[in-house]
């Protein structure tokens, strides 16, 4: 039996983002045709499962126009509108959205945006190298303490060297000659 991957999806009037996330995909085959159906087979795991899809997208694409890369962590696609305009949602019919499929929302426009971006750069960068890099933020490491107070350091004057006394005090002392 297969079982389906994530797909993120997101859109401008021209093209149709389309993320595949599936860690460690093996004998990736993604396929697109100009009606509109996109369908994507894999295998993934420790134990090899099988991983299938076919969606039935909204509208018509220009299949040599669009573009697939195969990542280390995900499966990343740019599929061109075969007529530029907004798409109601990414799947035809009146069924309800497959479980599976969500919004993209780090790659998502409305249609009355007007905030100059228009498009999403990829700038031909192979997302490959990207991959494993999510979380790293400013807090990467984490707070190793609970404290909040923080101490402030200062380097002493040159000449000047700070020497804690019998109590543990620190006291200016003469510079050593």
């Amino acid at each position: 039996m297969s079982r389906h991957p994530e797909v993120k999806w997101a859109q401008r009037p021209e093209k149709v983002y389309i993320t595949v996330s599936l860690p460690d995909a093996k004998n990736a085959k993604v396929n697109l045709e100009p009606a509109g159906i996109f369908t994507f087979s894999a295998s993934a795991g420790a134990e090899n499962h099988n991983y299938e899809l076919q969606l039935n997208l909204f509208d018509k694409v220009n299949v040599e126009e669009s573009k697939i890369n195969v990542g280390v962590r995900s499966i990343f696609c740019v599929v061109e509108k075969a007529e530029k305009g907004w798409w109601k949602k990414l799947v035809r019919g009146d069924e309800k959205t497959p479980h599976y499929v969500k919004v993209d929302w780090d790659k998502w426009a409305d249609e009355d945006d007007d905030n100059g971006l228009g498009d999403l750069d990829l700038g031909g960068m192979d997302f490959s190298k990207f991959a494993g890099m999510e979380g790293m933020g400013d807090d990467a490491m984490g707070d190793l303490d609970d404290t909040d107070d923080e101490e402030e350091v200062s380097k002493p004057e040159e000449g000047k060297s700070e020497k804690p006394d019998e109590h543990g005090e620190k006291s200016e002392a003469a510079p050593s000659i």
